[in-house]
């Protein structure tokens, strides 16, 4: 997966080993979108892997007492949507399972392109224009991505970001309670489409016009001091935190356990970069587990 793209959105995912139920996992989706990326993730999260696994053969004998993941899609022998979400419903009538539906998803455009760079055929155009296998794909699939309880768009993601976002949501280790990502961007470089939550920072001062801060990132003290002299920094980032305080336990309380905050500015190496690691440092500060990541600090900032 090239640079790949994604929005990701959850209801309940699975949780974690701690728990009495038995994680299961179905990936599912377009072709090309990721599915084996996702399913390499899982494994490496210590999840028993099968991929393209027929659909008559999709139930857990009893004895089974490993968490694993199943990559279910338009390759596999016998598949529809309808009978899909069947085997699902299923699965989940055994209490002694936790059964979630991962669709992955990508542009039209993107999806062509890797195909055009890796030379291979697409399952469902195998004479035919690529386009044309993915248009048939998506009739295919239809109905999957409501039914899903994580959607993920691979459009601009990269290996790394799909990666993350299994381990967020699926990770055995994960602690207990909401897992947090703070992600700081550039809107020049466009949303992240795995957001939950955007804060766009572009009103505060901004380092890009000081010749000596210009070359700096959000990290640095000097430009730190900048963006707090702002008279407008200490309100927002206050009126910010008293937000998230009933937000994230109301979070919780709907079952999903991975959540994604963003902070955009114009060239996502300065006000952006600043705001999210405070905010990172302040949800550390409240318990809360996180991590932090700044998507576009490595890029040309044209302000």
């Amino acid at each position: 997966m090239n640079q790949a793209a994604s929005s990701a959105s959850a209801r309940a995912p699975a949780p974690a080993a701690s728990s009495a139920r038995l994680p299961v996992v179905l990936v599912t989706g377009l072709s090309g979108a990721g599915h084996s990326t996702a399913l390499r993730a899982l494994e490496d999260l210590g999840y028993e892997a099968v991929d393209n696994l027929p659909l008559a053969f999709l139930n857990l004998p009893d004895e089974f007492d490993r968490p694993v993941a199943i990559a279910v899609d338009s390759r596999t022998r016998g598949f529809t949507a309808r009978a899909l979400l069947a085997r699902i419903q299923r699965l989940r009538s055994e209490s002694r399972l936790e059964v979630s539906l991962v669709f992955l998803t990508c542009s039209d455009e993107v999806l062509q392109r890797r195909y055009t760079e890796t030379r291979r055929r697409h399952p469902l155009a195998q004479d035919r224009p690529i386009a044309d296998g993915i248009r048939q794909e998506r009739l295919l699939l239809e109905g999957l991505s409501a039914a899903a309880d994580l959607v993920i768009d691979s459009t601009d993601l990269t290996i790394a970001d799909v990666k993350r976002l299994m381990q967020g949501h699926f990770g055995l280790d994960r602690q207990a309670g909401l897992a947090i990502a703070v992600l700081s961007f550039s809107y020049r470089q466009g949303l992240p489409r795995e957001a939950d939550l955007v804060f766009d920072v572009r009103f505060l001062a901004n380092p890009h016009y000081q010749a000596e801060l210009r070359d700096m990132t959000g990290r640095d003290a000097a430009v730190g001091a900048h963006i707090e002299a702002d008279p407008a920094f200490q309100r927002f980032f206050s009126d910010l935190t008293a937000m998230l305080m009933p937000l994230l336990p109301g979070f919780e309380r709907e079952g999903k356990s991975y959540l994604t905050l963003a902070v955009g500015c114009t060239g996502g190496r300065h006000r952006s970069v600043f705001v999210a690691e405070r905010l990172s440092a302040w949800l550390s500060a409240q318990g809360r587990s996180v991590s932090l990541r700044h998507r576009d600090i490595a890029r040309a900032d044209d302000a």
